[in-house]
């Protein structure tokens, strides 16, 4: 799951690729009554609304969704399956769940801190949002409950999370905790569906809600700035889980893991990719940390939530790596891209 904190995570300026769409007055448009006046009318207001669901549902978001199942199915020493897809198709579901629910549950503040969002500019209507977000969750626990009973039996907490995180606890110190809880479980739902056990598969999952939790405090400050030690911190979060992504593999002859389908992989091209994609975490999300560290400003500290968004990719893409998963990490950075070009076009915040 994405962090998406009380109200401060939209920027407080809005780039021209973030403002709202605005659909054309008849003044504006070609002259009513013609047949091209009605067809360009008709097509400006379906992209207008697509427009709208896109910056509710932060689809560029939706990239760094994948990942977890992927990272998830790697512990289990097993290929992805069919499995794996419906617990993708499942993460996905219950992601844009929340991404609904937050806004319906945000839409007094949003009007007065975040006017241009959706529900208050009056291009979604909320109660529209509020189904959406729960025929969404309904079909993400349906995809999880074909996957197969272990699945579910993760699914349901992580839906439950999820709701319980939009309606009651992120205006809580234990928001930031129930987002990386979120996020962990997503992984686990990955693995549990392609046939493994979620105990070899809670190294990675920790690894990721650590993440996960260190950005979500940091982006309580988006609007309103804060402390410099915040941003301080989660760099040094970054630095320390990226030491262990790369650190070498235990030694011939000392005592096995307690989790060998998450033990690093000894495959000389998996360690060299881990360690070039957890050089690649320190970067997306290292620099801007640095620079809101050094000045905790609003729109330095929204980057720097951007950048750790972005940054679950190539973590995620690592995580498969060191479990010798070299098509699942390839696949999963593949995705950077085009988060990184679809993110211009609409916030993943």
């Amino acid at each position: 799951m994405t962090p998406r904190p009380p109200g401060p995570d939209q920027p407080t300026t809005t780039s021209p690729s973030q403002s709202p769409t605005s659909t054309p007055s008849p003044s504006q448009g070609p002259r009513a009554g013609t047949a091209s006046g009605a067809g360009d009318g008709d097509g400006a207001g379906a992209r207008a609304r697509a427009r709208a669901w896109a910056e509710l549902l932060r689809l560029p978001a939706l990239f760094t969704v994948p990942g977890d199942a992927l990272a998830g199915a790697a512990t289990t020493g097993n290929r992805p399956n069919p499995r794996t897809l419906l617990a993708i198709a499942s993460s996905l579901c219950l992601y844009e769940a929340g991404m609904a629910l937050n806004d319906w549950a945000d839409q007094a503040e949003d009007a007065l801190e975040r006017p241009h969002r959706p529900l208050p500019s009056g291009r979604i209507r909320p109660p529209a949002a509020l189904v959406a977000a729960g025929a969404l969750t309904a079909a993400g626990l349906a995809l999880a409950a074909r996957a197969g009973r272990p699945a579910l039996a993760v699914a349901a907490p992580l839906a439950a999370t999820v709701w319980a995180y939009d309606l009651a606890l992120k205006r809580t110190p234990a928001g930031p905790a129930a987002m990386a809880t979120a996020r962990g479980l997503d992984l686990l739902l990955g693995a549990t569906a392609t046939g493994g056990g979620a105990r070899p598969a809670l190294p990675s999952a920790l690894t990721l809600a650590t993440h996960t939790l260190a950005v979500t405090t940091v982006s309580r400050g988006e609007t309103r700035g804060g402390s410099p030690l915040t941003p301080l911190a989660a760099l040094a979060t970054t630095g320390t889980l990226a030491w262990t992504l790369t650190r070498t593999p235990q030694a011939p002859g000392t005592a096995p893991s307690r989790y060998p389908a998450a033990a690093p992989s000894r495959h000389p091209a998996a360690d060299t990719l881990r360690t070039v994609l957890a050089a690649a975490f320190v970067a997306t999300s290292g620099r801007p940390l640095l620079h809101a560290a050094l000045n905790p400003s609003p729109p330095l500290t929204q980057r720097a939530v951007g950048g750790g968004i972005r940054a679950m990719i190539p973590l995620q893409a690592a995580l498969a790596a060191r479990s010798g998963a070299l098509a699942s990490a390839l696949l999963t950075a593949a995705l950077a891209p085009a988060a990184r070009r679809f993110a211009r076009k609409v916030s993943v915040t």
